[in-house]
């Protein structure tokens, strides 16, 4: 008889191999080339995410049971997939990290479900996820079982999305049915050179549509930032990536539940700017740039923007004014003149549903002259996907603040935060221009009979357009009607907001009883 302090000596020995083999993965030679990649490893990923010393794995011994094509001869434990919590900036978030050195990192039914358990912990505990995905995709040996791994974390990320923040990192590949989980989530950072998404790769594509294209054109971290809008971020290398996830969370709340975390600062609140007097030119038609607003009203003007490469004409993202979290979305006239098209209204639209999922206080700085005219918009379904932004805003009941800056012209003037989309609090600087129309094109539409007996017909549209301007361009008629609450000098727009702010803490707002609204996809 073995007496029982060998068996317990061989079951200590026991745990101490499989958690060795665990942590190995697919050896040193892999790990070897994901750095000769310019990438690093899945344990090194989580090591530099978390806090240190934070991180519990989940599932460390878990191992596949396909026992097709050899694979019962393949076995590891873990099967590829590092899951379990730990602590960013001393919050609780859960992680998974596909190890690509382990099967290529492919999604198989043991370690999809690793990631579930990890995602209904995070439901129920009201965390975050953070997904770094570098995986070639679903393990080919088990056919079905694979996919609907895949599908049973889609399901999940529908579930929690609204609910706790979902945050995806590509550190490598993402093809075919793998894409649609980040897709879903709501950031999405890649990583310049070393990683790429797409649902069908290039040699498919050269074989039925004859496209030559390269996986980095076709997919590649600055095409879906800065063409199809995947992606949110693009980072150098993969701690670079890590770091900007880090930097996210110091923005975003534990749930739906939870306030954002604050961060005290020693910027004054009632700080005034007299270089904002000067920021915004007398010439409608003369550019600036709305991120030198943005810079100087928010704290230590420090601003985290989001999609910065996508849909130039509006710019969205992160900040913090007397040390809480803010949303910010802006008209941006260095670009297209600031209108809203296609791309634009989506981003918007998509930034907005999130703060207000996770109650973060959005602030709107307007300087719209219209949506983009032009068959390619109109075709495109410019009236959709306009009626996205709108129906954000509308929805959206926490704290909503607008400062119109210059033009808010038209459509895009009711659309971009106005008071009858139930925003609490509307400012407009001296400069603000709130009409149907540009004064020109309003003035030959008015006055066109009395224009077209004109002698002089230059100089007769020349009178009509400053007559236009001084009774309709200024904030004025609509501050008589209330739909502005004050006319502001921009050295005080800090103040203002903040004040504003203090004043909506508690706000509450509610919508009808319903299942859902039906928003115009």
């Amino acid at each position: 008889m073995v007496p029982l302090y060998v068996m317990a000596s061989n079951r200590l020995e026991e745990v101490r191999r499989r958690h060795a083999a665990a942590e190995a993965g697919g050896g040193e030679e892999r790990r070897n080339r994901q750095h000769a990649e310019g990438k690093l490893a899945a344990r090194e990923r989580i090591e530099l995410l978390l806090d240190d010393g934070t991180f519990e794995e989940l599932d460390k011994l878990v191992r596949h049971r396909c026992r097709d094509f050899g694979m019962e001869e393949q076995i590891i434990d873990g099967d590829g997939f590092v899951t379990g919590w730990g602590l960013i900036h001393g919050r609780l978030v859960y992680v998974f990290a596909q190890d690509f050195s382990v099967f290529g990192g492919s999604l198989s039914e043991t370690n999809a479900r690793k990631i579930c358990k990890i995602m209904d912990l995070a439901m129920k505990n009201g965390a975050p996820v953070i997904g770094l995905n570098d995986s070639g995709g679903a393990r080919i040996q088990e056919g079905v079982l694979s996919l609907g791994g895949y599908a049973d974390i889609f399901l999940r990320n529908t579930l929690a999305s609204g609910v706790v923040p979902q945050i995806s990192a590509v550190l490598g590949p993402c093809a075919g049915g793998a894409v649609y989980s980040p897709a879903i989530t709501d950031f999405v950072f890649m990583v310049d050179t070393t990683s790429y998404m797409f649902v069908t790769g290039p040699d498919v594509i050269k074989t039925v549509t004859h496209e030559d294209v390269t996986k980095e054109k076709l997919g590649g971290a600055m095409t879906h930032n800065s063409v199809s809008g995947v992606a949110h971020f693009i980072t150098a290398d993969d701690a670079d990536c890590l770091r900007g996830i880090r930097k996210l969370m110091e923005y975003i709340p534990q749930n739906n539940r939870d306030a954002a975390p604050f961060r005290p600062s020693t910027d004054p609140i009632d700080r005034m700017d007299p270089a904002l007097d000067s920021i915004v030119p007398e010439q409608s038609n003369v550019p600036y740039d709305i991120k030198n607003i943005i810079h100087r009203i928010v704290d230590d003007e420090d601003f985290f923007e989001v999609h910065e490469h996508w849909a130039r004409n509006i710019v969205v993202g992160f900040a913090h004014m007397d040390g809480r979290p803010i949303g910010i979305v802006a008209n941006q006239p260095a670009h297209l003149a600031g209108c809203l098209d296609i791309s634009s209204s989506t981003k918007g639209a998509r930034f907005v549903r999130f703060c207000d999922a996770f109650n973060i206080p959005i602030l709107t700085l307007e300087d719209v002259p219209g949506f983009l005219p032009g068959t390619d918009q109109e075709f495109g379904g410019i009236i959709r996907h306009g009626a996205k932004l709108l129906y954000a805003y509308a929805e959206a009941t926490v704290p909503k603040i607008t400062v119109i800056t210059r033009k808010a012209y038209g459509g895009a003037y009711c659309v971009m935060g106005s008071k009858h989309l139930r925003c609490d609090i509307n400012l407009a600087y001296p400069s603000a221009e709130i009409a149907v129309m540009g004064a020109e094109g309003a003035a030959s539409i008015i006055y066109r009979r009395e224009l077209a007996a004109a002698s002089d017909k230059a100089a007769a549209l020349a009178d009509r357009i400053s007559e236009y301007k001084d009774r309709f361009a200024n904030p004025f008629i609509a501050a008589e009607h209330g739909f502005i609450d004050d006319v502001i000098e921009p050295r005080e727009t800090r103040p203002h907001v903040i004040r504003a702010l203090r004043m909506l803490e508690n706000k509450v707002d509610t919508m009808p009883r319903k299942k859902h609204g039906n928003i115009p996809l």
